[in-house]
């Protein structure tokens, strides 16, 4: 496996500018330059910033469409010798973004995979936000249909950690609703629109007043969606957490269940279980 590996290229996940292309890095552009292909999620986009920075690398699509059927072809050419870049519209591959299978097929064959890091939306907006951020739930996309929306913001609402979504110009009305309904239109929150483009916006307030003062101005429901929505109160994550560990000691051990609604709530285990003894 060492004298295959010796022989293979290596694969390098490059993040691209999310917005203003002052932000792509020296060793993004001379990655996208050295590799024997791009793998872009869409070549017509990737192929813009190739352009102005000059880079005439050949390029095949890899998006979440045809990722099942291209990435053993992307792996065959890694185990040839080829270098792969992958790259997505913008911001970090992976995140929210196709990758992840092309990722773990050259880990599982042993191939070197090397990230060249820069721009991420979520990194970018908590970092402006004003909400705690020493620990942090990224969700990305919620389900499109509001039911399933619900139900997964359900099992999110008395999570303690702040919360960072994303949203299309498409969904954000009604996502901004199900989030003002189930989660409570009192919680601090942010919205960041546009980040580090011409008309970036960054508006802190309740979930309420966000949702009215988006609607209020077409001009605001434009664009990409960061929204940061701050994590329950301890009172309100610990009786969320209380109840669901009562319901799963019915089934299971007092460790066990305090571990299981550890995960389920995001509330501490240690918590959990020395509440269970009392």
């Amino acid at each position: 496996m060492d004298d295959v590996r010796g022989k293979a290229g290596t694969l390098y996940v490059v993040a691209t500018p999310i917005g203003n292309l002052a932000d792509m890095s020296h060793r993004a552009t001379s990655t996208l330059q050295c590799v024997d292909l791009i793998a872009a999620e869409d070549t017509r986009q990737t192929g813009r910033l190739c352009s102005h920075f000059s880079i005439d690398t050949p390029m095949a699509a890899y998006h979440e469409h045809n990722e099942v059927q291209q990435t053993p072809v992307l792996l065959d050419r890694l185990l040839k010798g080829d270098d792969v870049a992958l790259v997505s519209d913008a911001g970090s591959p992976l995140i929210s973004d196709p990758g992840y299978r092309l990722v773990a097929a050259a880990r599982d064959a042993l191939l070197t995979v090397v990230p060249i890091p820069g721009p991420c939306a979520a990194i970018a907006a908590i970092s402006v936000a004003g909400l705690a951020c020493h620990h942090f739930h990224f969700e990305g996309f919620l389900p499109g249909k509001s039911g399933t929306r619900r139900n997964r913001l359900q099992k999110l609402r008395a999570m303690p950690d702040t919360l960072i979504f994303y949203e299309s110009i498409h969904r954000h009305e009604d996502m901004l609703q199900d989030l003002c309904e189930v989660l409570g239109g009192e919680r601090r929150a942010v919205l960041a629109r546009e980040l580090t483009k011409l008309h970036e916006t960054i508006y802190r307030n309740t979930l309420q007043e966000i949702r009215e003062w988006v609607a209020a101005n077409p001009h605001r429901q434009k664009g990409e969606f960061v929204i940061l929505v701050e994590g329950a109160a301890e009172g309100e994550a610990d009786a969320r957490a209380e109840h669901v560990l009562e319901l799963l000691s019915e089934q299971l051990s007092p460790g066990q269940a305090a571990e299981l609604a550890a995960k389920i709530t995001g509330v501490p285990r240690n918590r959990l279980y020395k509440s269970k003894l009392r």
